[in-house]
Formats: C-alpha cells, structure tokens, sequence
C-alpha cells in the first residue's frame, strides 16, 4: 500500500516468515527514491525473522535508520518505509515526524469535524433539518419558563397510503415549511412521522393559552397542500399544557394529545386535576396484570344456565370469560378483554376459553355456548383451531357459537363461509345482543344462523316500555317465519320470565334464571 504527501511516500509490507525477507527487499528497492526511514513493527523483535529483516535493511540501505516498534500481533510483523526527500540525511527522522504530526493535524481537524456534523445530524429531523424529539428534550430541560405545544396531522396515515410515500414526504416538508413561516422565530421541532412541536417563549395560563389554540387552530384548519394538480388537505390536532410545574411536560402535552384525538377534539390542555397520570399508572398496572394472568393460564369459563321455556328445564349454558388476577380478583370481559387485543393476546384468550370449555362439557351433555368477536371469526388461525375442536368433540351438535352483533360485519361472504364451514361440521350458530350496536335484520338473512339472542336492553324494558315491546315482538315474529330460535337474555324478574314466555320466546337466560359462575345450576329458584 502506498500513500503520498507532498515529498513523503509511505510503503507498507506484511511479512509473516523470512522466505518473504528478499521478495520484500526486492520491493523496497524499486519504490525508494531517497533516504528511506524504516519501522518494523512486530510482537517480539529477536525472532529470526526480525533478525533477518535488520541485516538485509543495513546491508541494501547504508546509512538509513532502523527503528524497531511493537505490536499485538502474534503472526505478523510489519515493515514501513517512509521515503523522504532532505538536504541533511542526519534529519530524515525528524522532518519525517514533523509530516506525520501535520497530517495527524489536519485529520483530527477533520475528524473532529465530521464528529460534530455527526452529532448535529443526531439532534436534527433528516428530512425536514428542524430539531428533532432529543433536541426537544435537551431545550426543555434548559428552560423552565415556556410553554408547549404538539401539532399532530391526524390523516397523515391516509395520506401516505393512498398516494404513497413519496407525497407523504412532500406532505411533511410542506406542513414543516408551513409551520416554520407560521411561527416565524420561534423554535418548531419534528418529533415523529406525525408530530411537530412548538415551544413559546412565555408561560401561558389557561384562558390565554385557550385563545392561543383556538387561534391556531383555525390557521392550520383544513391546510390544502397542491400536489402535481393534486389537493391534498391535512387536518390537525393539537394540545397542550398548563401546570404547576414544568416537571414532565412533554408527558403531559402528550397525554392532553391522545385525550384529544380520543374523543375527536380539535385539542385538549392538560391540567393537573385532571390526573392523567394516575389513570395511565392504573392502565399499565392492569395491563401487567392481564398479561401475567393471561400467561399462567388464569382465564377461565363462567358458566350461565339457559331455560328452554318449551321443555320447562335447563338445557344449555354458555361459557362467559373470566379473568383472575394474582389477588384473586375476578376480572369480566369489558375490562380485560380491549387490553388483551391492545397487547396483542387476545387470541390466546380464545384458545383458552375453547380448550377449557369443550373439556368442561365433553364430560355431560348439556349443550353449550361460546362468545366469538368478528376478530375471531376473520382470524384464520382462530378459524382451524376451531375446526379441529369440533373434529375432535363426540357431539358437535351440543355446540354453538355466539357472533357478537355488536361489532359490524364489514366482510359477510367471510362470516358467510365460517358459518357455512361450522354448519357443515355440526355445530350451530347464533346473533348475541341482537337489537343493539349495529344491529341489521340482513344478518339473520345473510348468515342463516340458528338462534337470535334478543339484546337484554330491550327484554329488560318490555313490562314498561312499548317501544321495547313492539321491537321484541317484530324481532321474534321474524324469526318464527324463517324458522329461527330466539333467546331472551336480561331476565331479571319473574314478571319479566312470564313475559317472555308469552311472547314465544323459545329459551330465557338472565339473574332470575341463574347467575354465571364456576359450577353447573338447575336454574330457576321456583
């Protein structure tokens, strides 16, 4: 290898045995010019090797200089030849180490340059130059007294799906431009793909922090950016905080920021009654819990009778999930069940239920129901589970599988075919809450299923309400026609049972028949 600067050639030889000594030799007398200064560098110096390399130095070089240097390498032993260019041969060494100071100059100059361009690359957005979320955080520590604000473009998403990443781009260095112009001095920062910030000098309070957003909002409301004879608008939501102290303010804004975007707010300010923190530290503790009940096998099958108004008896039940947490505590399904799908569990939680309720029921010959989401019936994974559940219980015909009409059907040929696949190996299938959510008649029609579990709203008001009354009786005189079974659920009361009988209704399930738990019950305390 061989490297220039000015009059100073550098020659660099790998030498791992003293065959190579003459090629070597050979080598250094072709390239030098002048008087040559040698290092050999190497892990000890009296090997023959070194020994060898010395003499042959001496004897083709008189008069050159022969600094022997260590290294760590047990293998090889290096030779540099610095080939140099002086009036006073005596000087060779020292006019050498002043080239080689100034080169080690000038590259640490450069390094150091290239560092500090590095580290102001790690503060700074790559594709808009603002400051980025760490600059934010350093310039938040620094200053107390500011107030802050988070700009998030809530279609950005669409945005970028639609038109592709390349508009996307262009979205982002538009609203930063935008938002630079907007503010002009102030200091405006990029936080993530969404999200700016803005830090304004003073400390707001409420009511001039209110007038502040409401302005703001309106200069940002609907921004339409053109784009290739193309409109593009971009909405905003923005937040912001006012509180006793500065202590966690980014956490704040951002805590007013999803409140906002929650509840479809324009923006939202944080304030300290509003305890943000204690209800994020409650999520998070629960969400530990249900992850730690979820993964030690702690979900398990209540189960609630269901009375068949024609036989006079109980005939089925259906298995309602239950969680128990490490204190025993019994968790129901409108709690854990969202937190499930937000950790991404949820279909473990199903899996479980099948496993434990089809074990359950293989041992008596009652029939049984189980609660299936949308989300299990499209998952193609919870699908074959299924299957193979029903491949392997004795009599599939004592199963039946509640969709839960309170979620849309987007995708009925898909629930379609799951029904018509179910259907096929035995089982039944039933509406749950129907005549709530987004209930629609087409679903007893499309799906052809076998029971409608009347929504308890309505059962529960049929003594007292017209209204309820004539939706029940609508929804069960349909039914009847087209050959459909009909489950009453919510039957508090006696008054509400004998109801319920006289309209037809062919099975009643609710507190006055029995209450879910972990054991078998006859039912009706009559």
């Amino acid at each position: 290898m061989k490297k220039k600067n000015n009059d100073l050639a550098l020659y660099r030889f790998k030498i791992k045995s003293s065959t190579e000594v003459p090629t070597v030799i050979s080598e250094v007398q072709k390239c030098c010019k002048f008087i040559p200064l040698f290092h050999i560098s190497s892990f000890i110096h009296n090997t023959v090797l070194v020994q060898n390399l010395i003499r042959e130095l001496e004897k083709n070089f008189p008069g050159a200089k022969v600094v022997l240097l260590k290294h760590d390498d047990r293998n090889m032993t290096c030779l540099s030849v610095y080939d140099y260019q002086v009036e006073n041969p005596e000087q060779v060494s020292d006019e050498v180490l002043n080239t080689l100071h100034e080169k080690y100059e000038h590259t640490h100059l450069h390094i150091e340059d290239y560092r500090n361009q590095l580290f102001l690359r790690y503060f700074t957005d790559h594709l808009t130059n603002l400051p980025n979320l760490y600059q934010l955080r350093k310039d938040l520590h620094d200053e107390e007294d500011n107030t802050l604000v988070i700009i998030k473009i809530d279609n950005f998403q669409m945005i970028n799906n639609f038109y592709g990443f390349v508009v996307g781009d262009y979205v982002i260095e538009y609203v930063s431009t935008y938002l630079k112009e907007l503010f002009e001095a102030t200091s405006i920062y990029r936080l993530s793909g969404t999200e700016f910030a803005v830090i304004l000098d003073d400390k707001y309070d409420f009511y001039k922090l209110k007038e502040y957003l409401n302005n703001l909002y309106k200069s940002l409301q609907n921004l339409m950016i053109n784009y290739q004879e193309t409109h593009i608008f971009v909405n905003f939501t923005l937040s912001s905080c006012v509180s006793q102290d500065n202590s966690n303010l980014f956490s704040k804004v951002s805590m007013a920021l999803k409140y906002a975007e929650d509840n479809a707010l324009p923006y939202w300010i944080y304030e300290d009654s509003m305890n943000f923190e204690n209800e994020y530290e409650k999520n998070l503790k629960l969400s530990q819990a249900v992850r730690e009940a979820v993964d030690n096998n702690r979900v398990i099958p209540y189960y609630q009778a269901i009375y068949d108004n024609n036989q006079g008896a109980v005939t089925k039940y259906e298995c309602l999930a239950r969680l128990v947490d490490k204190e025993g505590n019994v968790l129901s399904p409108q709690v854990f069940i969202p937190i499930t799908k937000s950790l991404k569990i949820y279909n473990k939680v199903t899996k479980t239920i099948l496993d434990k309720s089809f074990a359950e029921f293989e041992k008596n010959d009652y029939e049984f129901s189980i609660n299936l989401s949308i989300e299990d019936v499209m998952n193609n994974e919870v699908f074959q589970y299924i299957i193979e559940k029903l491949k392997a219980f004795p009599d599939p015909s004592r199963v039946t599988f509640e969709l839960l009409e309170s979620e849309a059907i987007l995708d009925f040929r898909k629930v379609g075919r799951f029904i018509d696949e179910i259907k096929r190996r035995g089982a039944k299938i039933a509406i749950d809450d129907f005549g709530s959510g987004y209930s629609n008649f087409a679903y007893i029609i499309n799906l052809k299923v076998d029971y409608i579990k009347i929504d308890g709203t309505l059962i529960e008001n049929i003594a007292t309400d017209k209204t309820s009354l004539i939706a029940v009786e609508t929804i069960v005189g349909l039914a009847k026609k087209l050959g459909v079974k009909t489950v009453a659920e919510y039957v508090f009361s006696s008054t509400i049972f004998t109801q319920v009988q006289s309209l037809g209704i062919d099975y009643a399930q609710g507190f006055y028949i029995d209450k879910p738990s972990l054991r078998f019950s006859d039912g009706l305390p009559i």
